[in-house]
């Protein structure tokens, strides 16, 4: 099985089929359809399904050109039909790992798309999953259920874990540029996997089994949301004597070792770094262990949004008026800017939690035209107001949430009464910045 599997990887007469055909999915499936694979994509949601068959995107960042060319290329067939996993020889499982209610891993996604994997499992696959999650979850979650078809791992069919890089609407690092850290089930599962990703990716790293490759993503992220947490609570420190956290960062990156610039803002958003931190905490308390340094950052991080609010709150204070009633323009859905990815965006704890106080809330995002429903949150129909003169001259104070390039800041600043920044946007903006607050 081995023998043939790696023959058809070598020829590129693999067919790589990818699970999941979202930010991750899509990009990976753009890289081997690049290295000249025949690929296929799988999703339950036939609307996005129906709109690939049509070459049309969702996502902004991947234009529809791109998959219309993989159509013409006839390297790509996207299908709801999970039946058909058997046809592709290598599938990557790119599907969403969030959290549940009490901030647990949420497996059901994984083992979901596992079942659908087991049911039409044949000899001589590779399987990989791809999604961000604990160590362990490859070998305790994802092998016993294909297990139970009766095939060997490392013999039958062959398991490993890879974890997605991405940088939405970063030109600079496209999933093909982006190093690929690749650890096997075992040995030879390890070898398939680093040389299927060696077509596609710059460069892979192999390492010793699925756990290292697993705790490399957790460490990741875990470090980008400790140092994000940290600066947090230093920009409420600096709030407080007057000392705009901002310009002390860029004077401290200025040192050429020992520091690397993070920065604040109204909390932390997108698919990884709100959640892998509680998927570590989760699995130390397995293991009666505290991840106290990484818990405290998580909460630090989570509590910025309430900081925003009370910010706000003491800014319209100085004008006389108070938060219940007052019309309140929130720029900014996206989780990033110039995205349109909301996942996990701290706007939407914004917006809750402005509606819950009384407040009147319409928003703006050039990239989100419509709020769309969420896991977590009671999200109330709207469409985003286009950034008139008139409707910032309406608004009672406009909250920046996230700095997409598309805002013109003078433009913003000249026209709106009070304009409460989260992210220095307005940072070059001259004229009227006795209206501007940070948060």
């Amino acid at each position: 099985m081995r023998e043939a599997l790696e023959q058809r990887i070598r020829d590129k007469k693999a067919v790589v089929g990818v699970i999941g055909l979202g930010y991750v999915g899509l990009p990976l499936l753009n890289a081997f359809i690049n290295a000249g694979f025949k690929t296929m994509g799988f999703d339950i949601d036939q609307r996005k399904v129906d709109a690939l068959a049509k070459g049309q995107s969702y996502i902004k960042h991947i234009p529809s050109e791109m998959i219309a060319n993989w159509l013409m290329l006839k390297q790509f067939e996207p299908t709801s039909d999970m039946s058909r996993l058997s046809e592709a020889d290598c599938i990557l499982i790119c599907v969403p790992t969030p959290l549940n209610e009490s901030r647990d891993p949420d497996m059901s996604y994984i083992e979901g798309t596992t079942e659908s994997i087991r049911a039409a499992l044949r000899p001589g696959q590779l399987v990989v999953l791809e999604s961000t999650t604990y160590p362990t979850t490859t070998r305790d979650v994802v092998l016993p259920i294909l297990s139970k078809t009766g095939l060997k791992s490392g013999n039958d069919f062959f398991l490993a874990f890879s974890p997605e890089r991405e940088d939405p609407g970063n030109p600079d690092f496209q999933a093909q540029r982006i190093p690929k850290v690749v650890g096997g089930l075992d040995p030879i599962s390890g070898k398939l996997a680093e040389q299927l990703y060696s077509h596609a990716i710059v460069k892979v790293i192999p390492v010793s089994n699925a756990e290292i490759a697993e705790a490399c993503k957790i460490l990741e992220n875990t470090y980008r949301c400790v140092n994000i947490a940290l600066v947090n609570e230093l920009k409420v420190l600096f709030d407080k004597m007057g000392i705009d956290v901002w310009e002390v960062i860029d004077a401290a990156k200025t040192k050429p070792f020992g520091f690397q610039a993070f920065y604040p803002g109204p909390g932390l958003g997108g698919h990884c770094i709100p959640i892998d931190p509680f998927y570590l905490s989760w699995l130390a308390r397995k293991y009666g262990m505290t991840t106290r340094f990484i818990e405290l950052a998580g909460e630090i991080n989570q509590r910025m949004p309430e900081y925003v609010i009370t910010r706000l709150m003491e800014f319209l204070n100085e004008v006389g008026k108070a938060l219940k009633g007052s019309k309140i323009a929130l720029l900014g859905m996206a989780y990033k800017k110039d995205v349109d990815d909301p996942r996990e965006s701290p706007s939407f704890v914004l917006m809750e939690e402005l509606l819950r106080r009384g407040a009147v809330v319409t928003y703006n995002d050039p990239h989100v035209p419509s709020l769309p429903k969420m896991r977590h949150h009671n999200v109330p129909d709207m469409d985003s107001t286009p950034l008139t003169p008139e409707y910032l001259a309406a608004q009672d104070c406009v909250l920046i949430a996230t700095d997409h390039s598309a805002y013109d800041c003078e433009f913003i600043v000249q026209n709106s009464k009070l304009v409460l920044d989260t992210r220095n946007a307005t940072k070059n903006v001259k004229v009227g910045r006795e209206k501007i607050r940070k948060a």
